[in-house]
């Protein structure tokens, strides 16, 4: 079992990013799982994976005020991807727990690879890191395709059909 196999709900119910983020869960595992199936999937889909995990690290690390333990862009293999975000998930999941809905405007002081100075709220986070996700797995699916491979199936409305989000 691992952690694409939980899609349990996130944080108080009620809360809107629940169904995204069990959504979100479901479309990495998803394409993570079709790319182990290839015998050489792309590196660069590879590779744009990887950097799917590790800025999940990246933006979970500034909510809880402590620096990644990856970079933002591993040179890891997808099983060494899939072992990070067996990781990763549940760290994610308690975050949002135990913020609750009232942790959500929580401002979020950083700074960011440039050494440039931000402030966000945790929901803009949230929503940010949803949708980064999503631009890197259409950029994925789009790599895949060129290589002569159709990508899986992973839009929001497929999930919520499948009783994933």
């Amino acid at each position: 079992m691992d952690a694409f196999d939980d899609f349990q709900p996130l944080g108080e119910a009620g809360n809107p990013l629940t169904a995204r983020f069990a959504y979100d869960d479901w479309a990495n595992g998803t394409l993570l799982d079709a790319m182990l199936g290839l015998a050489a999937p792309p590196e660069r889909a590879v590779r744009l994976f990887a950097h799917i995990v590790g800025t999940g690290f990246l933006w979970l690390c500034r909510m809880e005020g402590r620096p990644s333990p990856v970079a933002i862009w591993p040179e890891w293999t997808l099983q060494q991807s899939r072992t990070q975000i067996d990781q990763l998930l549940p760290q994610r999941r308690g975050y949002i727990a135990r913020g609750g809905s009232r942790g959500l405007e929580r401002p979020i002081r950083y700074t960011n690879s440039k050494g440039e100075a931000f402030t966000n709220t945790v929901s803009d986070i949230l929503e940010h890191w949803l949708l980064h996700s999503a631009y890197h797995r259409g950029q994925i699916a789009a790599d895949l395709s060129a290589a002569g491979h159709r990508p899986p199936l992973t839009d929001y409305i497929e999930a919520r059909r499948r009783g994933f989000a």
